[in-house]
């Protein structure tokens, strides 16, 4: 740390430092006597600009500010699962085992357990060349996640030594490699990655698969690609959060990567004591095991807040490198945009659309050009699926968070407050949200659940555009006046909505539903449309048909079926019939 400056003037987490040219761009610094961590945010001919991750309270000019030499970076290698960090990777168990509830200002903690010992299988051995993503060790990190030890991207040499199988510290070489130029890279279980640059892979895949997550509404009409990218706006009330919690515990990611960013203290309160005693369903173990939590509240610092994004995204890419598919959910992006805000504030510059900076959508974009599905460099294939949650202020999807974002996800699940106030969750609004992957995820569709799925779907979107439809004249002249058939559109379009969209996370069978239960819910839902449409068409008044209380019937399926017990459709189909030709025998 040779290159030292001094502060010459402090504006919130903005801070001028003169007295040296040798710092660059974007290079992490320790600010002031206590050492607090910063990053170079400008340059200027005589003036360093240092936005800065801890509360700049007390901290005076003068005070020294010294140069590492080397990009804001974090720490890569076993431990990372299971654990909680704050928004620059310091774990938070640590902080407050070593300053209590209440996180003090440049506290030195390990990021990662120095002292623990992993069980190493070595999968190299001296002699082999090997190149940037070659995997040469692993070591279970949980239950469930085999960590996997791979060469640097920009290494490329012949392994000069290697250790013999065994139990070794983060700490420990565990082999040498000698490049070309005859220099000797030593490798341990952890790296350094910088977070503002993506890792390097070989090469993107086009993503044919969806990313299930078990919420009808999302699987069956507004599917996730794995790789792709989602966003979830809404206003205060409408389950933003608690949908990412679904997320996060249901869909068949291998990897979880959840940032609070700028949220409420209590909802990632909330967040931590739900995610530590929940058990993932497909091991019977504990979630955590293949989750990874960065907690960044909204009252921590908002430079912190800015870089937890990409802290979480760096991490992910990590896991993916390793050939896993990683699902990132980042609560919300709403409030990383406006830490972007204050900091380009206080740096003066020129503000754009509601005050945000005109960098805004760049920003963005590079955020969610990091998702993708790929060939890793060591010949896998992993991915990464950012579904960003977006708190337009009010309820308007017209400011510019949310009108950036829609540009570069593919798939939109707005939410809706009256639907929410309703009761009604998720409150994903089926006529203003929309998937792009339809068409790309279609042939999966078709080949591992069932050749009409995608015909059944268009059939259930098109029956609730009508209600819609319909639902206009009803509000002016009411419902009465209407011939029945489209009385019966607005039935079915009733038990489209309460029976199969609405889901109740607190229910057993309805909290998590497996796809092919999905398909059997709308085939069962058209077949009562179908098998009503005739009764109607031999002028059999539909309140005959609804008395017989086979709509409700329909309606519960969801809590009736367990999803274990698939083949009690054929009941409810056989009932359906059943009902339907007694009341056409009555003419």
């Amino acid at each position: 740390m040779d290159n030292i400056g001094s502060i010459y003037s402090i504006n919130g987490p903005v801070v001028k430092v003169k007295g040296s040219k040798e710092f660059k761009m974007l290079e992490m610094v320790l600010v002031g006597n206590e050492r607090l961590v910063g990053e170079v945010i400008a340059v200027e001919q005589d003036l360093t600009i240092v936005q800065v991750y801890e509360s700049t309270t007390g901290i005076k000019t003068a005070e020294p500010v010294l140069g590492t030499g080397k990009p804001m970076s974090v720490l890569l290698g076993p431990g990372i699962l299971n654990n909680i960090f704050d928004g620059i990777e310091r774990p938070l168990l640590s902080m407050y085992q070593d300053g209590g509830a209440f996180i003090g200002r440049g506290l030195n903690v390990d990021i990662l357990d120095k002292g623990k010992e992993w069980n190493v299988e070595i999968l190299a051995k001296k002699g082999d060349v090997v190149s940037g993503g070659t995997i040469i060790a692993q070591t279970a990190e949980t239950s469930q996640i085999m960590h996997k030890i791979m060469v640097s991207a920009d290494v490329s040499g012949v392994i000069e030594e290697i250790v013999p199988s065994g139990s070794y510290t983060i700490s420990d070489v565990i082999a040498k490699i000698k490049l070309k130029n005859n220099k000797i890279v030593e490798m341990k279980l952890v790296s350094e990655c910088p977070i503002r640059v993506p890792r390097s892979y070989k090469g993107r895949i086009s993503t044919k698969r969806p990313l299930t997550t078990g919420q009808r509404v999302i699987d069956s009409m507004f599917p996730i690609a794995k790789g792709g990218t989602a966003a979830i706006p809404g206003g205060f009330g409408t389950g933003k959060t608690m949908t990412q919690h679904q997320f996060a515990k249901w869909s068949d990611a291998d990897i979880i990567v959840y940032i609070g960013c700028g949220e409420r203290g209590n909802e990632m309160t909330q967040v931590l004591e739900e995610f530590t005693s929940l058990i993932d369903p497909k091991s019977g173990k504990s979630l955590m095991d293949r989750t990874v939590l960065i907690a960044n509240t909204s009252n921590m610092p908002v430079a912190a807040r800015e870089a937890s994004i990409y802290t979480g995204i760096t991490i992910a890419e990590y896991y993916r490198d390793m050939g896993y598919h990683v699902a990132i959910m980042a609560d919300s992006t709403s409030r990383w945009a406006e830490a972007l805000r204050e900091i380009s504030g206080r740096l003066e510059e020129m503000p754009a659309e509601e005050g945000f900076p005109a960098y805004l959508s760049s920003r963005l974009a590079g955020f969610y050009e990091r998702a993708g599905y790929v060939e890793t460099l060591n010949g896998a294939e992993g991915s990464v699926t950012i579904i960003g949650a977006v708190s337009p202020q009010g309820g308007d999807f017209s400011e510019p968070v949310t009108q950036n974002t829609k540009r570069f996800v593919r798939s939109f699940l707005a939410l809706d407050r009256q639907l929410a106030y309703s009761r009604h969750y998720p409150a994903i609004n089926w006529l203003s949200s929309y998937s792009e992957y339809i068409d790309e995820l279609a042939d999966w569709y078709e080949d591992n659940v069932n050749p009409k799925f995608m015909e059944y779907r268009t059939e259930i979107m098109a029956t609730l555009q009508e209600e819609s439809s319909l639902m206009e004249i009803v509000k002016l002249i009411g419902s009465d006046v209407l011939p029945d058939f489209q009385k019966l559109t607005l039935e079915i379009a009733k038990v489209i909505r309460t029976g199969f969209l609405q889901q109740n996370a607190y229910h057993a069978s309805d909290t998590f539903v497996p796809i092919e239960k999905q398909f059997l819910m709308m085939q069962t839902i058209l077949h009562l449309k179908k098998c009503s449409q005739k009764v109607i068409d031999k002028n059999i008044p539909i309140s005959q048909l609804i008395e017989t209380g086979i709509f409700d019937e329909i309606i519960n399926i969801k809590y009736n079926i367990d999803n274990n017990s698939l083949e009690k459709f054929n009941e409810y189909n056989d009932k359906i019939s059943s009902v339907c030709s007694k009341l056409e025998e009555t003419l």
